[in-house]
Protein backbone atom coordinates (compact mmCIF):
# COMPACT_ATOMS: atom_id res chain seq x y z
CA UNK A 1 0.00 0.00 0.00
CA UNK A 2 1.09 3.22 -1.16
CA UNK A 3 1.52 5.85 2.21
CA UNK A 4 1.56 9.69 1.62
CA UNK A 5 3.72 11.77 2.78
CA UNK A 6 1.75 14.37 5.13
CA UNK A 7 2.74 17.11 2.97
CA UNK A 8 0.69 15.80 0.27
CA UNK A 9 -2.80 14.34 1.93
CA UNK A 10 -5.25 17.22 1.94
CA UNK A 11 -4.09 17.85 -1.96
CA UNK A 12 -4.91 13.66 -2.93
CA UNK A 13 -8.05 14.05 -1.03
CA UNK A 14 -9.25 17.19 -3.44
CA UNK A 15 -7.75 15.70 -6.21
CA UNK A 16 -9.85 12.04 -5.92
CA UNK A 17 -13.14 14.61 -5.24
CA UNK A 18 -12.37 16.45 -8.22
CA UNK A 19 -11.33 13.35 -10.80
CA UNK A 20 -14.32 11.25 -9.34
CA UNK A 21 -16.85 14.17 -9.80
CA UNK A 22 -15.55 15.07 -13.04
CA UNK A 23 -15.79 11.18 -14.46
CA UNK A 24 -19.14 10.94 -12.58
CA UNK A 25 -20.53 14.21 -14.67
CA UNK A 26 -18.91 12.80 -18.20
CA UNK A 27 -20.84 9.80 -17.81
CA UNK A 28 -24.23 11.56 -17.43
CA UNK A 29 -23.79 13.94 -19.94
CA UNK A 30 -21.30 12.82 -22.35
CA UNK A 31 -21.22 10.50 -24.80
CA UNK A 32 -19.31 6.79 -23.49
CA UNK A 33 -16.79 7.19 -25.61
CA UNK A 34 -15.40 10.57 -24.06
CA UNK A 35 -16.18 9.32 -21.06
CA UNK A 36 -13.84 6.31 -21.22
CA UNK A 37 -11.30 9.47 -22.64
CA UNK A 38 -11.89 11.54 -18.84
CA UNK A 39 -11.24 8.35 -17.08
CA UNK A 40 -8.17 7.18 -18.49
CA UNK A 41 -6.67 10.94 -18.21
CA UNK A 42 -8.49 10.92 -14.53
CA UNK A 43 -6.29 7.64 -13.71
CA UNK A 44 -2.90 9.03 -15.19
CA UNK A 45 -3.24 12.41 -13.09
CA UNK A 46 -4.01 10.34 -9.92
CA UNK A 47 -1.17 7.77 -10.39
CA UNK A 48 1.40 11.24 -11.17
CA UNK A 49 -0.15 13.03 -7.67
CA UNK A 50 0.00 9.46 -5.78
CA UNK A 51 3.97 9.16 -6.93
CA UNK A 52 4.58 12.44 -6.16
CA UNK A 53 3.58 12.68 -2.62
CA UNK A 54 4.52 8.99 -2.03
CA UNK A 55 6.83 7.64 1.09
CA UNK A 56 9.45 5.10 -0.33
CA UNK A 57 10.61 2.34 1.97
CA UNK A 58 14.69 2.67 2.16
CA UNK A 59 17.01 1.89 4.77
CA UNK A 60 19.21 5.06 4.22
CA UNK A 61 23.14 4.49 3.99
CA UNK A 62 24.68 5.71 7.19
CA UNK A 63 28.76 6.61 7.81
CA UNK A 64 29.79 9.35 9.57
CA UNK A 65 32.44 10.72 7.25
CA UNK A 66 30.34 9.80 3.80
CA UNK A 67 27.59 13.00 2.51
CA UNK A 68 24.51 11.05 1.30
CA UNK A 69 22.16 12.85 -1.68
CA UNK A 70 19.74 15.22 0.27
CA UNK A 71 16.65 14.15 -2.45
CA UNK A 72 15.95 12.31 -5.45
CA UNK A 73 16.79 13.82 -8.75
CA UNK A 74 19.59 14.21 -11.19
CA UNK A 75 22.60 16.03 -10.87
CA UNK A 76 23.29 19.15 -13.02
CA UNK A 77 25.99 21.04 -10.97
CA UNK A 78 29.43 20.00 -9.70
CA UNK A 79 31.65 23.37 -9.76
CA UNK A 80 33.90 24.89 -7.05
CA UNK A 81 32.29 27.93 -5.88
CA UNK A 82 32.64 30.61 -3.04
CA UNK A 83 29.68 30.13 -0.64
CA UNK A 84 28.85 33.75 1.27
CA UNK A 85 25.75 32.85 2.99
CA UNK A 86 27.37 31.02 5.88
CA UNK A 87 30.54 28.89 5.18
CA UNK A 88 32.10 32.65 3.73
CA UNK A 89 35.09 30.38 1.76
CA UNK A 90 35.58 28.29 -1.16
CA UNK A 91 33.32 25.13 -1.88
CA UNK A 92 32.44 22.57 -4.26
CA UNK A 93 28.42 22.83 -5.14
CA UNK A 94 26.95 19.49 -5.97
CA UNK A 95 23.13 20.92 -7.39
CA UNK A 96 20.54 17.85 -7.81
CA UNK A 97 17.32 18.77 -9.83
CA UNK A 98 14.08 16.93 -9.07
CA UNK A 99 11.57 16.19 -11.62
CA UNK A 100 7.86 16.03 -11.06
CA UNK A 101 8.58 12.36 -11.61
CA UNK A 102 10.62 11.99 -8.32
CA UNK A 103 9.72 11.58 -4.45
CA UNK A 104 10.11 15.14 -3.18
CA UNK A 105 10.71 14.56 0.35
CA UNK A 106 14.59 16.00 1.31
CA UNK A 107 16.91 14.26 3.72
CA UNK A 108 19.70 15.12 5.91
CA UNK A 109 22.78 13.99 4.06
CA UNK A 110 24.90 14.17 7.50
CA UNK A 111 25.08 13.15 10.88
CA UNK A 112 25.73 16.10 12.61
CA UNK A 113 24.22 19.16 14.52
CA UNK A 114 22.16 22.20 13.18
CA UNK A 115 23.55 25.57 13.61
CA UNK A 116 21.96 27.78 11.28
CA UNK A 117 19.15 28.17 9.50
CA UNK A 118 16.97 31.02 7.30
CA UNK A 119 14.76 31.11 5.02
CA UNK A 120 14.83 33.45 1.15
CA UNK A 121 11.99 35.29 -0.16
CA UNK A 122 12.54 35.24 -3.41
CA UNK A 123 11.81 34.74 -7.20
CA UNK A 124 10.63 31.63 -9.07
CA UNK A 125 12.98 31.27 -12.39
CA UNK A 126 13.59 27.68 -13.65
CA UNK A 127 14.78 25.26 -11.34
CA UNK A 128 17.88 24.54 -13.92
CA UNK A 129 18.48 28.65 -13.84
CA UNK A 130 22.20 29.07 -13.19
CA UNK A 131 21.27 32.06 -10.90
CA UNK A 132 18.12 30.16 -8.93
CA UNK A 133 20.07 29.23 -5.89
CA UNK A 134 20.63 32.30 -5.12
CA UNK A 135 17.57 34.37 -6.20
CA UNK A 136 14.66 32.06 -5.98
CA UNK A 137 13.03 31.51 -2.75
CA UNK A 138 15.41 29.36 -1.19
CA UNK A 139 15.71 27.99 2.44
CA UNK A 140 19.16 27.21 3.34
CA UNK A 141 20.72 24.65 6.61
CA UNK A 142 23.87 24.70 7.92
CA UNK A 143 25.36 21.45 9.72
CA UNK A 144 28.32 21.26 11.63
CA UNK A 145 29.75 17.50 11.63
CA UNK A 146 33.53 16.28 13.36
CA UNK A 147 34.03 15.47 10.13
CA UNK A 148 33.86 19.39 8.56
CA UNK A 149 30.70 21.76 8.14
CA UNK A 150 28.07 21.82 5.32
CA UNK A 151 25.15 24.09 4.16
CA UNK A 152 21.83 22.61 2.17
CA UNK A 153 20.35 24.89 0.35
CA UNK A 154 16.21 23.95 -0.47
CA UNK A 155 15.56 25.97 -3.64
CA UNK A 156 11.83 26.47 -5.46
CA UNK A 157 11.45 26.56 -8.86
CA UNK A 158 8.85 27.48 -10.91
CA UNK A 159 6.33 26.02 -10.01
CA UNK A 160 7.46 25.23 -6.63
CA UNK A 161 6.39 27.77 -3.92
CA UNK A 162 5.97 25.52 -1.15
CA UNK A 163 9.52 24.69 0.94
CA UNK A 164 8.97 22.92 4.31
CA UNK A 165 12.03 23.34 5.83
CA UNK A 166 12.06 20.55 8.94
CA UNK A 167 15.27 21.75 10.82
CA UNK A 168 15.78 23.56 13.72
CA UNK A 169 18.91 25.49 14.95
CA UNK A 170 20.93 24.12 17.47
CA UNK A 171 18.72 20.30 16.74
CA UNK A 172 20.96 16.97 15.82
CA UNK A 173 20.64 16.17 12.13
CA UNK A 174 20.16 11.98 11.47
CA UNK A 175 21.68 11.14 8.17
CA UNK A 176 18.61 10.23 6.20
CA UNK A 177 16.06 11.52 8.35
CA UNK A 178 13.06 14.25 6.88
CA UNK A 179 15.07 17.40 6.86
CA UNK A 180 11.94 19.10 4.55
CA UNK A 181 9.97 19.14 1.47
CA UNK A 182 9.30 21.17 -1.22
CA UNK A 183 6.56 21.04 -3.36
CA UNK A 184 6.43 20.71 -7.32
CA UNK A 185 9.53 20.61 -9.31
CA UNK A 186 12.85 22.07 -7.19
CA UNK A 187 15.92 21.33 -6.69
CA UNK A 188 18.79 20.80 -4.01
CA UNK A 189 22.26 22.95 -3.21
CA UNK A 190 24.63 21.08 -1.27
CA UNK A 191 28.08 23.75 -0.40
CA UNK A 192 30.79 20.85 0.77
CA UNK A 193 34.30 21.92 2.00
CA UNK A 194 37.09 21.82 -0.99
CA UNK A 195 38.56 19.08 -0.53
CA UNK A 196 36.21 16.09 0.00
CA UNK A 197 35.81 13.55 -2.74
CA UNK A 198 33.07 14.00 -4.90
CA UNK A 199 31.38 10.00 -5.93
CA UNK A 200 28.65 11.23 -8.09
CA UNK A 201 29.13 12.69 -12.26
CA UNK A 202 26.95 15.70 -13.87
CA UNK A 203 23.72 13.28 -15.20
CA UNK A 204 23.57 10.98 -13.05
CA UNK A 205 20.56 10.02 -11.47
CA UNK A 206 20.63 9.50 -7.27
CA UNK A 207 18.58 8.27 -4.40
CA UNK A 208 17.79 10.53 -1.64
CA UNK A 209 19.20 8.93 1.74
CA UNK A 210 21.01 6.29 -0.22
CA UNK A 211 23.37 7.39 -2.72
CA UNK A 212 27.08 8.55 -1.80
CA UNK A 213 27.44 11.69 -3.09
CA UNK A 214 31.15 12.70 -1.48
CA UNK A 215 33.03 11.97 0.92
CA UNK A 216 34.79 13.87 3.67
CA UNK A 217 38.96 12.57 3.51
Amino acid sequence: MIRIHHEGRWIVAMTIILLLALVILSGKFLPYQVNYLILGIALVVLILVLRFFRVPRRRPFLDERTITAPSDGKVVVIEKVQEEEFLNAPAIQVSIFMSIHDVHINFFPVQGRVIYTKYHPGRYLLARHPKSSSLNERASTGIETPSGTILVRQVAGYLARRIRCYARTGEASRQGSEMGFIKFGSRLDLFLPPDVEIQVIPGQKVTGGLTPVARFK
